[in-house]
């Protein structure tokens, strides 16, 4: 199996095209307003036409209420949900049932404790997303540009692929790998200029080099 290699947080055409073209099998898009690469939906379902079949189209939402994924879903179509708040295992099944869509919880690590929720949304998650716990006064669960201890999931025995993000770039992806033995990643921060704003020659490079790992 290839290495899944999913870039996060797209919010224009030519980076989106950087993104397919070079060969993301996963792209983001964040419906979340405290974000910088916050998208309304129109501008979404413009992207997610843009797309095609060339990548699953994943939309990542932050404790999101039934009316929002109700129109993500209308007019998005993801492949994919990602949930990176609060959600219950619980809710994410509820969800799973409701629009019958594959989903990724992320899991926020900071020490060997945050893994113990682990097990329950493994059982109802079809991938999970190990990234970096913001801290305390951020305003936002990710896209900080800061890295975890990836020593931490040695040991992590799963039955579903799981993906490592946080700080993640072309310089530091192949060791994350390495260490983590994760079946993916999942970068945003680590291909852009400023909190936002994408650069299709780091969005390029990174891709070779999770490739190459």
């Amino acid at each position: 199996m290839s290495t899944i290699v999913k870039i996060c947080g797209l919010t224009t055409a030519d980076t989106l095209e950087a993104a397919v073209e070079a060969g993301a099998d996963m792209v983001g898009f964040v419906f979340f307003p405290a974000s910088p690469r916050h998208l309304d939906i129109d501008f979404a379902d413009a992207l997610g036409r843009q797309v095609r079949s060339r990548a699953a189209k994943v939309a990542l939402t932050v404790d999101a209420d039934d009316e929002l994924l109700d129109a993500i879903v209308e007019q998005l179509r993801p492949n994919w949900l990602q949930f990176h708040g609060s959600e219950s295992p619980e809710r994410v099944r509820s969800i799973k049932r409701i629009y019958g869509l594959p989903v990724m919880k992320a899991i926020a690590v900071a020490g060997p404790e945050d893994l113990s929720v682990l097990p329950d949304y493994a059982a109802v998650a079809d991938r999970i997303l190990f990234d970096a716990r913001p801290p305390k006064d951020a305003t936002r669960p990710g896209g900080l540009g800061a890295t975890f201890d990836w020593k931490l999931l040695d040991g992590v025995n799963l039955k579903l692929p799981f993906l490592v993000s946080g700080g993640i770039n072309a310089g530091n992806v192949a060791e994350a790998l390495r260490v983590t033995r994760a079946q993916g990643v999942d970068v945003s921060s680590g291909v852009e200029t400023s909190p936002g704003e994408k650069d299709p020659d780091l969005i390029r490079d990174f891709i070779r080099a999770a490739r190459a790992a």
